[in-house]
């Protein structure tokens, strides 16, 4: 009750106020409340009305707490501070105390305010008397409605709760976590819940609680059979059950196994969708008894709610089921073994649905112990990307298998995605290993660059020139790739991969592959637990877009020499392919022993690609390659579209030309003419010491 505290004033010459002798024949008490010195001072029969004692009570108001709940003190002092604010004359309320056996007993009080001629406040004269005959049981009755409707409203909250989160939730688990959570069905008074789907004319349950409340035979059960979310299935309608005994009548099977959970009622649910079961939810309470009408209709509407979510969710794991299927189908089933090197290669598909990507990965097996390694990218996240994906990556395989250098594969993919009439193009990018000599020649079309990771744990990335994505350099007349030359040394891993890898919302594409390069330096050196690594990271990030992963690395030098063969396009004035053609036999030379004459091989091939360029119209191919049979040769073939034969002519003392056949003439071991199609190749050959 209010305290206002005591004041050096003195007591009024009237205080405390005598009652009226016909309050006490009313059984009524009188207090007299002096506001300045804080002083409550109440007559015998107010003492009485309090259940208070002679010398039980000190005259200050505080002490009537013992007799005056926390809740409803509070709610006086409210009262009282309020009609003092408002300037009022008078207030009155009816409240409860507690007696002296902890019995609850209504009282009521009625108090006038007397003020001073500043309207100050200084005494609050009043009454109180014993509620309990006046109030009858309508009062009760509407105190007791009150209190129901904060009920409801408080159960409504949590039904609101549920349905804004289950707004949230994508999958079957989501929905079944939402309601297990703290703000789920808990809050709704529910001991246990369970909850199961309708399955080829079966409920298969999905959901029980709490731990250990199992009842064996009833993960799977038949819409026919005596229990009751096979009873609400089969009715369509919620099933009330509201003591033990109608329990144990009802489902005298399910009864016996739940009795150690003590349940008094329980409410069982059909979720319906578009008139159609899709499953049945059961809360059960081991404090209940009944449930009113509007406890029912709160439960019914949640039971609507959770159904609507539980179908969404099931469309989604539907959808996403397809679209991964469907991608899965598109990918290689098998990565076939490569001798002389680990493969590892992952995927991961888009988090939302069908939204996934058209990522891919290939390896493809090359004649000469070569392989090809494919990552690629098609524009868009739907089953269309999907499907032009699979078609993309089978004329890849195709035209890399026909033994068409790495330019030109890309070149004919990108027409091929042209010609497809589809409005997709698809970033790629193309490395051909020679695993013997560890040479790769790469071609990027519009993809992000490798990364190499050596076996020290450092890790670089390989910037490498590219042309336009797939389809789109078709489209604007530039199908010309430049090939891009890296060495393998043994131990090294080659890394591609998609952007989804690299990419995150809001951050630039080079900060992403520094850190991408930072984790890839500290993780594992087996490739299998390095890409385990790498998916487990786009996977805990999340995110909208796929992940497609390969990792290759060089175990050593294990395959045979013979067969070892490499190829390179060289455009006419493009001096950058001519540089790289270059790199590329210098490094191949390198790597297969025969660096004593790799100034010999290169400056003939230099000169044989030369001609090609100069005295035809089109562009040359140079082709490198080890030949054993009785003895260790290396060959260089440069083909071109002239059916024009090379002949020999004197240079003379002050000529700057015709001496390239007599370099090749004195530098090699032999050399020849062929005829290729309706061009030709010329080509020589160099004896190298066998390798140790």
């Amino acid at each position: 009750m209010v305290d206002r505290g005591a004041s050096a004033l003195s007591l009024p010459d009237d205080w405390p106020a005598h009652p009226d002798p016909i309050l006490a024949l009313n059984q009524m008490g009188s207090f007299d409340w002096d506001l300045d010195n804080g002083l409550f001072h109440m007559d015998a029969q107010a003492h009485e009305v309090f259940d208070l004692r002679p010398g039980e009570y000190d005259g200050r108001p505080e002490s009537l707490t013992v007799r005056v709940p926390p809740a409803e003190g509070r709610r006086l002092d409210s009262l009282v501070t309020q009609a003092i604010k408002d300037g009022s004359e008078n207030y009155g309320a009816y409240f409860r105390i507690r007696r002296r056996d902890g019995t609850l007993r209504w009282t009521h009080t009625q108090g006038y305010i007397r003020r001073d001629e500043s309207g100050r406040p200084r005494r609050i004269i009043g009454i109180v008397r014993d509620a309990t005959r006046e109030l009858n049981e309508s009062v009760a009755r509407r105190d007791q409605t009150a209190w129901n409707l904060a009920g409801r409203r408080e159960q409504t909250n949590v039904v609101q709760l549920i349905t804004a989160a289950l707004a949230n939730a994508r999958t079957v688990q989501d929905v079944i976590d939402v309601l297990k959570d703290t703000h789920g069905v808990t809050h709704l008074g529910a001991t246990s819940l369970v909850m199961g789907l309708v399955e080829a004319g079966r409920i298969r349950l999905v959901a029980e609680g709490p731990e250990g409340s199992f009842v064996p035979g009833t993960l799977i059960t038949r819409i026919d059979e005596p229990y009751p979310m096979s009873e609400v299935v089969r009715t369509l309608s919620p099933r009330f059950i509201e003591s033990p005994e109608e329990f144990a009548e009802g489902y005298p099977i399910l009864w016996p196994h739940i009795t150690d959970l003590d349940i008094t009622s329980a409410a069982y649910l059909p979720l319906i969708v578009q008139a159609r079961p899709i499953g049945a939810m059961g809360l059960l309470y081991n404090d209940r008894h009944g449930f009113t009408t509007e406890e029912r209709d709160i439960l019914v509407a949640l039971g609507s709610s959770i159904a609507q979510s539980l179908q969404r969710a099931m469309f989604y794991e539907q959808e996403k089921d397809l679209a991964s299927g469907l991608q899965q189908a598109m990918l290689p089933r098998t990565i076939p073994s490569v001798r002389g090197a680990d493969v590892a290669v992952r995927y991961r598909s888009a988090s939302l649905g069908r939204d996934i990507g058209g990522d891919w990965y290939d390896l493809i097996p090359l004649p000469g112990g070569r392989v090809g390694a494919v990552i690629g990218d098609v524009q868009g996240h739907d089953t269309h990307a999907a499907a032009v994906m699979g078609q993309l990556r089978i004329v890849l395989r195709a035209y890399a298998a026909e033994g068409h250098t790495p330019a030109t594969v890309m070149a004919r993919a990108s027409v091929f995605l042209h010609e497809l009439d589809t409005d997709r193009f698809a970033t790629c990018l193309y490395a051909e290993a020679d695993l013997a000599t560890g040479v790769v020649q790469v071609v990027r079309a519009g993809h992000i660059d490798p990364l190499i990771r050596t076996p020290d744990g450092s890790c670089r990335r390989v910037p490498l020139q590219g042309g336009l994505p797939l389809g789109l350099s078709a489209e604007f007349g530039r199908l010309a790739y430049p090939v891009g030359t890296i060495e393998l040394d043994p131990g090294h891993t080659l890394i591609l991969c998609t952007d989804g890898l690299v990419e995150q919302p809001g951050a630039d594409l080079d900060d992403g592959m520094k850190v991408l390069t930072a984790l890839v330096a500290s993780g594992p050196q087996d490739v299998w637990k390095l890409a385990d690594l790498l998916i487990d990271v786009a996977e805990e990030r999340g995110g909208d877009d796929d992940v497609a992963l390969l990792l290759l690395r060089r175990r050593g030098v294990d395959a045979p020499q013979s067969g070892g063969r490499l190829q390179q396009h060289v455009a006419p004035g493009d001096p950058e392919a001519l540089r790289q053609a270059r790199h590329m036999i210098r490094a191949a030379v390198r790597a297969w022993g025969a660096a004593d004459r790799s100034d010999e091989v290169e400056l003939v091939a230099d000169e044989l690609i030369t001609n090609a360029l100069m005295h035809t119209e089109g562009a040359a191919i140079v082709t490198l390659r080890v030949l054993t049979d009785t003895d260790r040769r290396l060959r260089v073939e440069v083909e071109d579209s002239s059916s024009a034969l090379p002949r020999r002519r004197e240079a003379g003392d002050c000529g700057v030309s015709g001496r390239g056949l007599l370099l090749v003439d004195l530098l090699t071991d032999v050399w020849g003419v062929e005829a290729r199609g309706g061009g030709k190749c010329v080509w020589c050959e160099f004896v190298v010491p066998d390798r140790d």
